[in-house]
């Protein structure tokens, strides 16, 4: 009982005060992937005016030469009335045999003359004598015969009008019946085997796809890939295609580089399930660049002065600061190498003024579901043990001195 009385109270540790709450976000590990979002039009590669080389009646339009329509290689999109044109033929070929029968009249003279020279014992006589002039104007003559038979006959296959490519008919302005002028234009028609986006960038995301100026693709150095996106038929579609090459220049006005990209067969396999992306169509593009593999990735936020990476320790409840390398960051995060940083670690997101290494905070974690956990029940609990292990301290060196 006097033992018992005298001995002497033990000292309680006090409650450490909580530290600065901060929100955290664990640091994951992933490749580092460069991209550029940029936006553009649709627009087909190839695109022509359909027009006639002749004048004419149409007498023929193609059932496919309609807004709209699909069009084959070499197909007959329209027919001229040749009657004329044919006519024309019949009577290049009768100039042709009329220039013909003069040639062998003169060639015919001209051996005579030669013949008569030579048996007067003549043999300088002049090219008129000899008739070497008449014999080439009737030479001229039927070269110039034949010329006109050549023009004839490609005035006579001008009367059909052929499809150049395979494509869509995208504007027709004539039909049966109307009559046209040489040059004058009938419809507009593209390919369909390819169509182009140009997407303007700046030249700072222009380093980023590590592309020159004067970039072109080539099958040893094809060029990066690139993902559009558009809505058709009420629906988000995909589409994948790849860059071909630079603009020339830099645009005067907007200091920015045109990117000229293309998708093939947009129509066919180049479809997302069936939906083209078609000329007209405005698209989001993202442009997929180099990899660098196997890094840490943290939220933006916790890079601190240029290099400081702001870590939470979940036992001790203080705050870290650790030295990394970052290699690239951006609104989405900050890529970084550290042999002091693994994945699942703390980052703080939280601002904090006059920050110290070993500073006490109290760490928040926001969950993929919305819900918010701390941290600070492991740090209680390594208070609480700190507590006890002083409180047994104090009193065992109590009992040793009594």
């Amino acid at each position: 009982m006097i033992l018992e009385a005298m001995k002497p109270k033990p000292k309680l540790a006090e409650a450490p005060p909580p530290g600065l709450a901060v929100f955290s976000e664990e640091v994951r590990r992933d490749d580092l992937v460069f991209s550029v979002e940029a936006q553009g039009e649709v627009r087909p590669k190839r695109q022509i005016s359909v027009a006639s080389q002749i004048g004419g009646r149409i007498s023929f339009v193609s059932s496919d030469f309609v807004d709209g329509g699909f069009i084959r290689r070499n197909e007959v999109l329209i027919r001229i009335e040749s009657a004329d044109y044919e006519l024309g033929v019949v009577r290049a070929r009768a100039g042709v045999a009329s220039a013909e029968q003069r040639l062998a009249r003169e060639e015919a003279e001209a051996e005579l003359a030669r013949q008569d020279l030579a048996s007067l014992g003549i043999t300088d006589g002049s090219p008129l004598a000899r008739r070497e002039p008449q014999l080439e104007e009737a030479r001229a003559a039927l070269a110039s015969a034949k010329a006109q038979l050549a023009a004839a006959e490609l005035s006579l296959q001008r009367t059909v009008i052929r499809a150049p490519f395979t494509g869509r008919v995208r504007e027709k302005s004539v039909d049966a019946g109307a009559f046209i002028s040489p040059g004058q234009s009938l419809g507009r028609i593209f390919a369909t085997d390819v169509v182009e986006v140009v997407l303007p960038i700046t030249d700072i995301q222009l380093g980023r796809l590590a592309l020159p100026l004067a970039f072109e693709a080539t099958a040893e150095q094809p060029g990066p890939k690139v993902i559009y996106q558009g809505q058709v038929g009420g629906e988000q579609r995909r589409w994948e295609g790849e860059i071909k090459r630079t603009s020339a220049v830099i645009n005067s006005q907007t200091r920015l580089i045109n990117i000229i990209t293309e998708l093939e067969d947009p129509y066919g396999r180049g479809a997302d399930n069936g939906a083209p992306m078609a000329p007209g169509l405005f698209v989001n593009a993202t442009i997929i660049g180099g990899v660098v593999p196997d890094l840490l990735v943290a939220p933006r936020a916790a890079i601190r002065g240029g290099n400081n990476f702001y870590r939470g320790n979940r036992e001790t409840g203080q705050l870290e600061i650790v030295d990394v390398d970052v290699v690239f960051t951006d609104p989405d995060g900050a890529w970084f190498r550290s042999d002091r940083v693994e994945a699942g670690d703390l980052s703080i997101i939280s601002p904090i003024q006059a920050a110290v290494n070993g500073m006490k905070i109290t760490l928040l974690q926001k969950m993929s579901d919305g819900s918010v956990i701390s941290h600070s029940r492991s740090q209680d609990r390594a208070a609480d043990n700190s507590a006890l292990t002083a409180g047994a301290a104090a009193q065992a060196g109590a009992i040793g001195g009594q």
